[in-house]
């Protein structure tokens, strides 16, 4: 701010001068009432794109299914399906950001004139014109020693304070009140200015630096970036992701390469009570383990839980849901030998196999949680529930043929075929863990980081310059120390603030009490 805050200057009243067609755009592009249409419709598509499901999003299939024809037609002519892909959201975000760069172009050096150049004199009608004001009565004491007394009063109330001197002409003027022209008086003011909260007035320029940022990131997540699902069942491998995309009522699909291949290695389903059922209700956390192996960087294992995504070259990958047929982590299997004699007790982890004493190798190959034969008279599952639990097993004897051996959860009569002693033993299954039997994972290929730096960086970044921004203000005051005729001292103090008025009231009350306790001015 500079001392053309309290001076008027007359000058030639002119017409305005039409600039050229380029600099109309500019200044219309830059203005704040079309950065704010173009807020409000963007805020307007990203409420479409939260109403509509989005075709990335898990259930659209249910959703675009459940739409009539003409609705499918207009949201897909209109690119409702994919909003925040099309080419006019993405347009509106790169214009959206050129106004905004260029409205802080055109205000920046104003508001950065308060930190460079701050207002460090003024006059008593300046003062006096301000919202919180006060005159001291004169009193007989040094200028110098004044200003000294109110810049510890106003370091004591938070603001740092500096002292200026400065001189100033004036005519006398006679007791008539007439200006006498032929002499020249020479009046030698001191100021004291306090301040605190200077950058607050960059503020505003701060929060466009992370909107900036977090457009950008979208921008360049959206446009270079990809989400796609992955099933992963133990065992499972592929080197290839499936995208769905929706054009108008068609729905196509295509696969994307991957520069590594991906394996399953485990799943785990923690439950909050591990004989309840294993969907979403009953359960902590969510556990998918693989193998990703790769012809440049080689082979490593990774583990994938619900509050720890995994991140590969670009990739990143998170839970996203299950296949919710019961299944079996793990069984512990109860072996009584034909031939009488102690209970074996084998735990056999899933596509795992273990091998008995004498040499008999048995194989987990399949678990079925409601076992039925079908109408084929094959062993199947009714349901996903685990309400007849089976593990299938391959028995390999030392010197014998692969046994295929139904291990039932409940107590089978020997004479029922399925259940009968086979290899040996009676075969039961007596434990087992609790798994799903897959795991959904989501991909988000993001290269350049985008997302994370829109989210990290623009949108906390955004949600604390807001806080700085509205929280805090720049406080200003300023105190004129003067000389009377009468030889006497004055003091007249006055105060502004660009927000949060009542805040500089109750300051601006304190440092008044502050000076009024101390030795005069009072």
């Amino acid at each position: 701010m500079s001392a053309a805050e309290e001076t008027i200057k007359v000058k030639e009243i002119s017409r305005p001068k039409s600039g050229s067609v380029l600099e109309r755009a500019v200044g219309f592009i830059g203005s704040v009432r079309f950065g704010v249409v173009q807020l409000v419709t963007l805020v307007v598509l990203s409420m479409i794109g939260m109403l509509i499901i989005q075709q990335n999003v898990q259930g659209f299939d249910a959703y675009f299914a459940s739409l009539t024809p003409a609705e499918k037609m207009v949201y897909g002519s209109l690119g409702f399906f994919d909003i925040y892909h099309s080419w006019y959201y993405n347009f509106l975000l790169l214009l959206l950001s050129l106004n905004i760069i260029l409205a802080s172009i055109d205000h920046f050096p104003a508001a950065w004139s308060y930190i460079s150049k701050p207002k460090l004199t003024a006059t008593r009608d300046w003062l006096l014109s301000q919202p919180n004001k006060t005159v001291f009565e004169p009193v007989q004491k040094n200028g110098n020693e004044l200003a000294e007394e109110i810049r510890k009063v106003f370091e004591q109330n938070g603001l740092k304070a500096q002292i200026t001197e400065s001189s100033s002409l004036s005519y006398p003027v006679d007791e008539n009140g007439r200006k006498n022209f032929s002499e020249v008086v020479t009046t030698r003011n001191i100021f004291v200015f306090g301040e605190s909260g200077k950058f607050n007035r960059i503020g505003a320029y701060i929060i466009h630096v992370f909107l900036l940022t977090l457009f950008l990131g979208h921008f360049v997540a959206l446009t270079t970036g990809f989400d796609a699902d992955v099933r992963m069942i133990p065992g499972d491998g592929t080197d290839k992701i499936q995208m769905i995309q929706y054009d108008l009522d068609r729905k196509e699909k295509f696969d994307v390469q991957l520069p590594f291949t991906m394996t399953c290695t485990d799943i785990q389903q923690k439950l909050i009570d591990p004989r309840g059922s294993i969907d979403v209700t009953n359960t902590l956390d969510w556990r998918t383990q693989m193998r990703v192996d790769d012809p440049e960087y080689g082979s490593q294992i990774a583990d994938i839980s619900m509050n720890k995504p995994f991140s590969y070259r670009g990739y990143r990958f998170f839970q996203a849901q299950t296949i919710p047929v019961g299944n079996a982590r793990k069984i512990k299997l109860e072996l009584t030998p034909d031939i009488g004699g102690e209970k074996l007790m084998l735990d056999i982890p899933r596509m795992g196999s273990a091998t008995l004493a004498d040499g008999t190798r048995v194989e987990y190959d399949e678990f079925l949680p409601d076992f039925a034969f079908n109408s084929d008279g094959k062993p199947d599952t009714r349901t996903g529930e685990y309400n007849n639990p089976v593990a299938v097993l391959n028995v390999i004897p030392p010197q014998g043929d692969r046994t295929r051996v139904f291990a039932f959860a409940s107590k089978l009569a020997d004479n029922i075929p399925v259940g009968a002693p086979k290899a040996g033993y009676k075969w039961r299954l007596a434990e087992f863990e609790k798994s799903p039997f897959a795991h959904v994972l989501s991909i988000k290929y993001d290269p350049y980081s985008g997302a994370f730096i829109a989210w990290y960086f623009g949108g906390f970044g955004l949600m604390g310059a807001l806080g700085f921004v509205f929280f805090f203000s720049h406080k200003r005051v300023w105190a004129l120390i003067e000389k009377r005729d009468d030889g006497t001292t004055e003091v007249v103090l006055g105060g502004n603030a660009n927000r949060n008025p009542v805040g500089l009231e109750e300051k601006f009350g304190k440092i008044v009490g502050g000076l009024e306790r101390s030795e005069p001015p009072a």
